[in-house]
């Protein structure tokens, strides 16, 4: 049979999702634990790879088993064989043409940043802190630029292993807490670093070093070096995966506006 799981884990110790040959990924730590209650090797496929440092709350896998468990059997078990820093919330029986990745219609990630004059140990782990105020009305005209369907090539990493560089953004909303901001932002798919990438532009322009219309134009020279530096990977969470309803897969955080 062919199971989801739904899959949560603080990315801060893990060297990303994908099993390594050198460094820890949280990959292993799922298929490990899964072997122990399939009593068999077990590979499963995730919805997005997420990189070094990067959090998840709403991670989708599938994998193939020979094993019979009630969908309760292999939450608990799998969770009675992950470290403290990985857990699955759930798990579905799917039918075999469901696939984590090809599935899926969107993804969704949120950034937090900590926009305050003093650090926090608290958070180090889970938020980018950046001490110079930022203007998030101005971000959040910048970020209107990137909605819709738009050659990505300014906001993708050297290395992205991608065929193509085009993807679709839904959705991108910023708005501020107190000293809390959160950036969220809905799309397709996604190429290596671009939320980070994104971000990092976006808040070039909230410390007033550019202007909104400034984000066209990194956009529309399709260089990464025109854009601004990369947001840290520690402020960055996979949030949600959606797929069609038909699935009808457990709502999982997915953002949708």
């Amino acid at each position: 049979m062919r199971i989801a799981l739904g899959i949560e884990y603080d990315g801060t110790a893990y060297n990303g999702w994908q099993r390594q040959r050198t460094g820890l990924g949280v990959q292993a730590k799922v298929e490990d634990a899964l072997a122990v209650i399939a009593n068999e090797t077990v590979e499963v496929t995730c919805a997005g790879r997420t990189d070094t440092g990067v959090h998840a709350s709403g991670q989708v896998v599938h994998f193939d088993t020979r094993a019979d468990r009630s969908t309760r059997g292999w939450l608990l078990g799998i969770n009675s064989n992950l470290p403290d820093d990985i857990n699955a919330t759930w798990a579905n029986v799917v039918d075999e043409t469901f696939h984590a990745r090809f599935s899926a219609l969107a993804r969704s990630y949120r950034y937090r940043i900590l926009n305050q004059l003093a650090r926090s140990s608290l958070y180090r782990h889970r938020a980018w802190w950046v001490h110079q105020p930022l203007d998030v009305e101005k971000m959040q005209a910048g970020a209107q630029h990137l909605l819709g369907e738009n050659d990505f090539s300014a906001f993708r990493a050297a290395g992205c292993q991608a065929a193509s560089p085009r993807r679709t953004i839904h959705s991108l909303n910023i708005h501020r807490d107190q000293n809390w901001i959160t950036l969220d932002i809905s799309a397709d798919a996604f190429l290596q670093h671009m939320v980070r990438n994104v971000t990092g532009t976006l808040v070039a322009v909230g410390m007033g070093e550019q202007e909104p219309d400034w984000i066209r134009q990194v956009l529309e020279s399709r260089d990464r070096k025109q854009g601004g530096i990369a947001a840290p990977a520690h402020g960055l969470t996979l949030v949600g995966v959606r797929y069609p309803e038909t699935f009808a897969l457990p709502d999982h955080g997915t953002i949708t506006s």
